[in-house]
């Protein structure tokens, strides 16, 4: 897919001056409102949806093509509204992202690397040990590398949902995140088991610390709507 998405962004920013410099004018002259650049993207737009509305059945059953396919759709998206300005009320790729198989395809996937990242944060030999133990003022919190790692997680999945087009599929994976978080808290829990005969030991510690930690992020994510 990156082929022709990179493409279209290559179209669209080739063509820019020429639209905005000799068709734009005339535009104008007649009195139309029409933005000559913008409309030239919403035509490239419409192709790429035709594209993945014929490619994306061929791929939901092959989760590395599938996940593949959709980073490229999200890296494109991106590129595609903060260089070339395309209008969110436009037609985009998270339309056809959000159609009812593609949308249930795109969670189980998530989650399913979702978890598969949290299995190899915690059996990581850094996983109770901070990033920054050796400076002292930016660890106050004595933040675990799992900790840090998983909170970065829900972050990149946040930001990769943030632009669905409706309120009811950014829920859905609001309760993806809520699933992980719970679940991470489970895998805390069996660890800490593990270790209530050294209450005072560096690993008990570290489950503590990484608790604190992940609730005061929470607490502070909690103003983001």
């Amino acid at each position: 897919p990156e082929w022709y998405l990179t493409q279209v962004l290559m179209w669209i920013g080739n063509h820019s001056k020429f639209l905005d410099d000799k068709i734009q004018p005339i535009l104008d002259k007649a009195g139309s409102s029409v933005n000559a650049g913008l409309e030239f993207s919403r035509a490239l737009v419409m192709l790429i949806l035709e594209k993945l509305a014929a490619d994306i059945p061929c791929l939901l059953y092959d989760d590395t093509l599938f996940c593949h396919l959709v980073d490229e759709v999200l890296l494109f998206e991106r590129e595609l509204y903060s260089i070339h300005g395309y209008l969110s009320s436009f037609p985009s790729c998270m339309h056809i992202l959000s159609e009812e198989s593609c949308f249930q395809r795109w969670l189980t996937v998530e989650k399913k690397f979702a978890l598969q990242k949290m299995d190899s944060m915690l059996s990581s030999e850094a996983a109770w040990i901070s990033q920054y133990k050796d400076i002292t003022d930016v660890d106050e919190m004595k933040v675990p590398d799992c900790a840090e790692t998983f909170m970065t997680l829900l972050l990149v999945i946040t930001d990769r949902y943030k632009n669905l087009p409706t309120a009811s599929r950014k829920l859905q994976f609001l309760g993806l995140q809520k699933e992980l978080v719970d679940d991470f808290r489970i895998r805390l829990t069996q660890v800490m088991k593990e270790e209530t005969r050294a209450s005072l030991g560096f690993r008990y510690c570290a489950i503590l610390n990484a608790v604190n930690y992940i609730a005061t992020v929470l607490a502070d994510w909690a103003d983001n709507v």
